[in-house]
């Protein structure tokens, strides 16, 4: 606003240097002021309606920063559901009881006792199911199981 008000005081020193009937002069300063209280209260509302604008910006920034903050939490729990540091949890149907049950992957183990009917099941971690069908280790009694087989049966 410095340089307004020197280009105020400058246009005044020039116009009562140029202008030598006094009853014009007052008419052109009244008349210079009177728009120039115009131009500052449009500068007012300007600057209000921008200030306004920036307040409702903020807020949202705000919103939108809390709910990024809450979306961050939620995919870290999901990231720990799915990345456990302490190992997986497999579950197991026993293929002679049909009974579920849970146990830690551990890839070194190659055998589990079933905890309902004692019996032993084999445990293939490769995840080969051609393999096991080679080698006979596939009857199609695993829980939800049709078989090995690619092909579905008709009903």
């Amino acid at each position: 606003m410095g340089i307004l008000k020197n280009e105020y005081k400058s246009f005044l020193d020039d116009i009562e240097k140029n202008i030598k009937n006094k009853d014009d002069l007052e008419y052109v300063k009244k008349r210079f002021a009177s728009f120039l209280d115009v131009v500052l209260d449009q500068m007012d509302y300007v600057m209000d309606y921008k200030s306004e604008e920036i307040a409702k910006l903020e807020s949202t920034q705000n919103q939108l920063t809390s709910q990024m903050n809450q979306m961050q939490q939620v995919i870290s729990n999901i990231e720990k559901d799915i990345y456990l540091e302490d190992g997986f949890d497999f579950e197991i149907v026993c293929p002679y009881c049909n009974y579920e049950f849970i146990i830690d992957v551990d890839e070194n183990k190659t055998e589990v006792e079933c905890p309902e009917c004692g019996n032993i099941i084999e445990l293939d971690w490769s995840g080969d199911v051609d393999e096991g069908e080679q080698q006979g280790g596939c009857a199609g009694n695993c829980h939800g199981c049709k078989g090995c087989s690619d092909e579905e049966d008709d009903m």
